[in-house]
């Protein structure tokens, strides 16, 4: 297992900011007013970026969200968790014209359908990413951008905040989640700028497809991608992940066997990981792999995005077994 090295790099991270109310139990909706019993209700921290952040951060990785949230009881509980979790939530700006984003999932064992009203997770321009990254007052880290096709206002500008942000000496990151369109625009003229790009299996066929990548299997289309200019790092369930760059060889981690409670917020909790692998200096791929891959894992063992996600301590005590 590769070990932190020196003090860890800092991590920017842009995007979404909401509640999630996370159903579990009998969760398929049976309208005609009937009424339906489930196993549990929790109202906890969601938005992709704002898990990856809080996932980082507990990992002893000096975090800050850029982000935005409503002067209202769901900002309140946005704020809280960010801050018990150790995120810098000094660029996390209070609306008061517009409530906070929610999301309610509908959470089953295998699988989970999301529900989400936007709110004031659209209201994040280029403007403000690239003022922030002029004016970062320490060394500069990892910009990492996530929950993309729910802002429209960074899809265009996208590609000129990675420039920017290389200009500048940071090493940019993407997820973007899926696109409730399934339309896929902007992610191509973002590539050239991107040293990483983090999907699923799914969102990598459809990224692959609006592209027009070469390939048939994951691995194919994954490589036709990076071609463009990333690294691919893909999210696999069950089974880890796995990235591959150019040519070279593909590399993979696999997760834990674990019992799951929650698969809400894993992929985000897997791109944590890898994240607080490559600020602490890790520096073999099947390593940061590994990280990301047993952080996602053990972030299913409760209920919602972050109350599982793993300390330093405890994701090395995995990594070791």
């Amino acid at each position: 297992m590769s070990s932190p090295v020196g003090p860890p790099r800092a991590v920017l991270v842009v995007g979404d900011a909401n509640a999630d109310l996370v159903l579990r139990g009998d969760v398929v909706p049976r309208f005609g007013q009937a009424e339906q019993l489930l196993d549990a209700a929790d109202l906890v921290l969601g938005g992709s970026a704002s898990i990856v952040a809080c996932g980082t951060a507990h990992l002893g990785v000096p975090t800050s969200l850029l982000s935005r949230v409503g002067d209202d009881a769901f900002g309140a509980v946005v704020l809280d968790a960010l801050r018990r979790r150790g995120v810098d939530t000094s660029e996390v700006r209070v609306r008061s014209d517009v409530g906070t984003g929610l999301s309610v999932i509908l959470s089953a064992p295998e699988d989970r359908s999301i529900l989400t009203a936007l709110g004031t997770i659209p209201l994040l321009t280029g403007e403000d990413v690239i003022d922030r990254l002029e004016h970062w007052p320490g060394s500069v880290g990892i910009l990492h951008v996530a929950g993309f096709f729910l802002q429209p206002a960074l899809v265009a500008q996208l590609p000129a905040i990675l420039e920017r942000a290389r200009s500048l000496g940071w090493t940019t990151s993407l997820d973007t989640n899926w696109d409730p369109a399934d339309e896929w625009s902007g992610v191509e003229p973002a590539l050239e700028h991107l040293d990483l790009l983090m999907p699923n299996r799914s969102e990598l066929r459809a990224i692959a497809r609006a592209v027009g990548a070469d390939g048939t299997t994951d691995e194919e289309l994954a490589r036709s991608l990076s071609r463009r200019g990333p690294r691919v790092i893909v999210k696999d369930g069950a089974r880890g992940g796995w990235s591959v760059r150019g040519e070279e060889d593909v590399e993979r981690g696999p997760g834990l066997t674990i019992d799951v409670v929650d698969t809400t917020g894993a992929g985000d909790s897997f791109d944590a990981g890898y994240l607080a692998a490559l600020a602490h200096g890790v520096d073999t791929e099947d390593q940061r792999l590994r990280w990301a891959a047993v952080a996602g894992s053990l972030s299913t063992t409760r209920s919602g995005g972050t109350a599982g996600q793993a300390d330093l301590s405890a994701l090395t005590a995995a990594l070791s077994h």
